[in-house]
């Protein structure tokens, strides 16, 4: 697959685009399936399913939760030349109307300090939901899923620390994006605390690895793949 279809990208389908992934899910979720297609709204980039052909992409779709907060999820499965649009996950300015009125101070704060510093930090899972379909996906514990995308070692550093500030007065998790894969930001915030002598969780496009923080700041300056290394088990799929 396409290294330009990373994980929260978000993609809208051609007509045969829909077609093929209504097909592929169950008949029960066809109905699901086709109301999103109705709305034009797009689905998301996930990870790669083990048995996905090469020119497949594997993208999902999640309805707000219901009464028990089970966020019903589709997994879905098209040709890439179905791909009608392309997008990276929305910026923090895209999703500030849809944001709880006791985020959005310390949100706008977030959002200058990151344009001050030119640091790329977008948003994925309830939150931008909320603001892609205006329909409720947020909950009085939700968090907001950053993810921070560093053009290199200086970035990451500084990027970090903001996100560590601001989560003292928003309720903040999400990913940091490497040039192989992401790590949870709060995961990489604790292992480099600790001399960054550990090892990180790195989600790629195709799999999970278990390497250490320093080979992956590395990919930075090396511009080298880390497909090679060790791969953990295939965990189970999360759509969105």
């Amino acid at each position: 697959m396409s290294s330009r279809f990373k994980r929260h990208a978000l993609v809208r389908l051609t007509t045969a685009g829909w077609e093929q992934a209504i097909a592929g899910v169950a008949p029960e979720l066809h109905s699901v399936v086709q109301d999103w297609r109705q709305h034009d709204w797009p689905a998301v980039v996930r990870r790669r399913d083990a048995d996905a052909s090469e020119d497949e992409l594997c993208l999902g779709i999640a309805l707000p939760p219901d009464a028990s907060g089970n966020k019903l999820r589709v997994a879905l499965r098209v040709a890439q030349v179905h791909v009608r649009e392309m997008r990276a996950p929305l910026t923090l300015h895209e999703v500030m109307t849809q944001a709880p009125s006791q985020w959005r101070a310390a949100l706008e704060k977030l959002q200058h300090e990151a344009l001050v510093q030119a640091l790329d930090m977008r948003v994925y899972g309830s939150l931008a939901l909320q603001a892609l379909t205006g329909m409720n996906y947020l909950r009085p514990d939700s968090d907001i899923d950053l993810l921070f995308s560093p053009l290199d070692e200086p970035q990451l550093v500084a990027g970090i620390q903001l996100l560590a500030r601001t989560a003292h007065t928003l309720p903040l998790d999400g990913e940091v994006q490497f040039p192989d894969g992401a790590v949870a930001w709060k995961e990489w915030q604790q292992v480099t605390a600790a001399a960054g002598t550990g090892r990180v969780l790195l989600k790629r496009t195709q799999d999970v690895a278990l390497l250490l923080a320093a080979d992956v700041v590395a990919a930075f300056s090396q511009g080298a793949s880390l497909a090679t290394a060790q791969a953990m088990p295939e965990l189970p799929v999360c759509p969105l």
